[in-house]
């Protein structure tokens, strides 16, 4: 299953290290074999974590959050690229994109696809159920995305100066920046419907994607 969790904030702390740990340990009925951080430093204005249920690739090979080749993008994704081994046939055979690969899983060919396409024609060219959470190191900045279908859930939203995003709420609610205000909307969608549509959530502040984010 797995799961993601993280953050951006514009006013960094020491503590942000034990913040995105807790975060990421929430999740770990998601993903029970393994559990990884990653921090922006020295700045730490970006956190990602990820608990991983090992299915493709049960090696280290697989571990996330994962750093692609040039090291320019880091990934932390939920999910399952059903035509992964066809997007690697295609990387191989490009005369401008050499691929050396480690391991057999489907997040080294999504960072791949990233790394020689971009982020928006990689999600053009997958096919899967995802949720992806991308930090580039170059241009700074935070790229989400979720499944057309959202078979995978991604919650996100800003708390304050802190932009908080993971697999489930309990992930958010981890971090000391969160603010547990109901949504009195949604809680009216949801006696009416029996569910909470997309984009909100339970959480006044938080919402939930049902399509590519930026």
């Amino acid at each position: 299953m797995c799961g993601l969790a993280g953050f951006y904030s514009g006013d960094p702390s020491e503590n942000s290290e034990r913040v995105i740990e807790v975060m990421t340990s929430s999740l770990f009925r998601r993903g029970p074999d393994v559990s990884g951080v990653w921090l922006d430093a020295p700045e730490a204005l970006v956190a990602l974590g990820h608990r991983r249920l090992a299915i493709l690739d049960l090696t280290k090979a697989g571990h996330q959050p994962m750093h692609s080749a040039s090291g320019r993008y880091v990934l932390a994704f939920n999910g399952e690229i059903y035509n992964h081994l066809d997007l690697r046939a295609k990387l191989n055979g490009g005369n401008l994109y050499a691929v050396a690969w480690c391991g057999r899983s489907d997040t080294e060919t999504l960072l791949a696809c990233i790394e020689a396409w971009g982020f928006q024609q990689a999600l053009e060219a997958i096919t899967g159920m995802f949720a992806i959470a991308v930090w580039d190191r170059e241009q700074q900045s935070l790229l989400l995305a979720r499944d057309r279908l959202g078979e995978k859930p991604l919650y996100y939203g800003w708390q304050g100066n802190t932009f908080l995003f993971g697999s489930e709420l309990k992930a958010l609610k981890a971090h000391p920046a969160f603010d547990a205000e109901v949504d009195r909307g949604a809680l009216s969608l949801f006696l009416r419907h029996n569910f909470i549509p997309a984009p909100y959530s339970i959480s006044e502040y938080i919402q939930t994607s049902s399509g590519d984010l930026a």
